[in-house]
C-alpha cells in the first residue's frame, strides 16, 4: 500500500542542508525563444472571379470558343498579370556544343512517353473550358512568384497525365492544379513556395492534408517519372543551335525567344494544343515569333522534323490564338519586345 508523503514542516537542520544542497547547483540560465515576426499573409490571387468556380480566373479565350478575333473579354476585365516582365537570358554556347545535341536526342526519344493525349476522355466533370480556367489562373500564380517556365510547363504536363490515369471532381480541380505547380517547383525551383502559401491562394478552400495526400496520389499515379520534356527546352535547343549554325544574331535569337515563351504560355491554357507534340510547338512558337518580329532569316519549320501538315495547321491556331489574346500577351513580354513585334489578328 503506497501512502502519501508527510507534509509535516522540515527541521531546521533539514532546511540547512537544502539550502546547502542548492548552493552547489551550478547556475542554469533559461534560454527564451527568439521571438517569431508575424509575416503579412498573402493575399488570394483572384482578380476576376466567376460564379460557380472555385475563385479561378479566366484571362485567356480559346479559339476554338468562336471569338470573332478582338481581344477577350476576360483579358479586359482582368489586371495585368503579376510580377515583372520575364528578363532576356544569355546564351551558353559552350554547353551547347558540348551537350545540346546529346540532349536533345535523348529528350525527342522520350517525348511520346510523356506526351499526354486526350487527357479529357475519361473526365466526367473535368471540361475543356475548366482547365482553361485553371491554367489561366496558374499562369498568374507561377508568375507571382517569380518561377520559371519551365516548372509551368512542368505543372501542365503534371496536371494532363494525371487526368489520364484518375477521374478527377469538379471541386477538386483547382487543388490538384496546385498539387501540380508544387511537384513541379520541386524539380526545378531552388525555393519552392510553401505550402500555407499555396492554400491561401485558394481563398482556404483546402487543407494542408488534403493537399499533401493528393500529393501522394499523383506521384503514386504517374509512378515518380516526373522528368518530362517541355516546351522550355525545346525553346532553349533551338535557339541555341540556330545561333550556333549562324542563322540569327544573339539578340534576336533572345528576342524571338522570349515572344516565343510568352505564345506558348498561352497555347499550354488551350486543350486544342495538347494534341501537339512540345517540340512541334517550339517550332511553330519560333516561327511565329520571327514573323511578328520581321526577322529577315526567320526559322526553318523543317529543323525539327516534322511534317508539313502538322506544322501548318499548328502554326495557323497559334496566330488565330494571338490574335485573340493580344492584350494577355503584352503583359507577358518585355517592353522592347513589345514595341517591335506586330500583333496584328492577320500576320502574313
Amino acid at each position: 500500500m503506497v501512502t502519501p508523503c508527510s507534509t509535516s514542516p522540515l527541521s531546521p537542520a533539514a532546511r540547512a542542508g537544502r539550502r546547502d544542497d542548492q548552493n552547489l547547483r551550478a547556475p542554469v540560465k533559461k534560454s527564451r525563444r527568439p521571438r517569431l515576426r508575424r509575416k503579412q499573409p498573402l493575399q488570394p490571387l483572384n482578380p476576376c472571379p466567376l460564379p460557380g468556380d472555385s475563385g479561378v480566373c479566366d484571362l485567356f479565350e480559346s479559339p476554338s470558343s468562336g471569338s470573332d478575333g478582338a481581344d477577350s473579354p476576360a483579358a479586359q476585365g482582368c489586371s495585368p498579370l503579376p510580377g515583372p516582365a520575364q528578363q532576356l537570358v544569355q546564351l551558353d554556347l559552350q554547353t551547347f556544343r558540348d551537350y545540346g545535341q546529346s540532349c536533345y536526342a535523348f529528350r525527342k526519344a522520350r517525348e511520346s512517353h510523356y506526351h499526354p493525349r486526350e487527357s479529357l476522355a475519361r473526365q466526367p466533370q473535368v471540361t475543356a473550358e475548366s482547365r482553361c480556367k485553371l491554367l489561366s489562373w496558374l499562369i498568374p500564380v507561377h508568375r507571382r512568384f517569380g518561377l520559371s517556365f519551365e516548372s509551368l510547363c512542368l505543372t501542365v504536363n503534371t496536371l494532363d497525365r494525371f487526368l489520364i490515369t484518375t477521374p478527377v471532381a469538379a471541386d477538386c480541380f483547382q487543388l490538384l492544379g496546385v498539387t501540380s505547380l508544387l511537384i513541379a517547383c520541386k524539380q526545378v525551383e531552388v525555393h519552392p513556395p510553401l505550402v500555407k502559401q499555396l492554400l491561401a491562394l485558394c481563398c482556404g478552400a483546402f487543407s494542408r492534408q488534403q493537399l499533401c495526400n493528393l500529393e501522394c496520389i499523383v506521384l503514386h499515379k504517374l509512378h515518380f517519372s516526373l522528368g518530362a520534356p517541355t516546351i522550355s527546352f525545346f525553346l532553349e535547343h533551338f535557339t541555341h543551335a540556330r545561333v550556333e549554325a549562324g542563322q540569327a544574331e544573339v539578340s534576336e535569337a533572345l528576342e524571338a525567344q522570349a515572344l516565343a515563351r510568352g505564345v506558348a504560355e498561352l497555347s499550354l491554357a488551350d486543350y486544342a494544343f495538347t494534341s501537339y507534340t512540345p517540340s512541334l510547338l517550339a517550332v511553330c512558337c519560333l516561327a511565329l515569333a520571327d514573323r511578328m518580329l520581321q526577322l529577315p532569316r526567320p526559322m526553318d519549320l523543317r529543323l525539327g522534323g516534322h511534317p508539313e501538315a502538322a506544322l501548318q495547321d499548328c502554326l495557323s491556331k497559334l496566330q488565330l490564338l494571338v490574335a485573340i489574346n493580344r492584350t494577355s500577351l503584352t503583359h507577358m513580354l518585355p517592353l522592347q519586345i513589345c514595341e517591335k513585334c506586330s500583333l496584328s489578328p492577320s500576320l502574313k
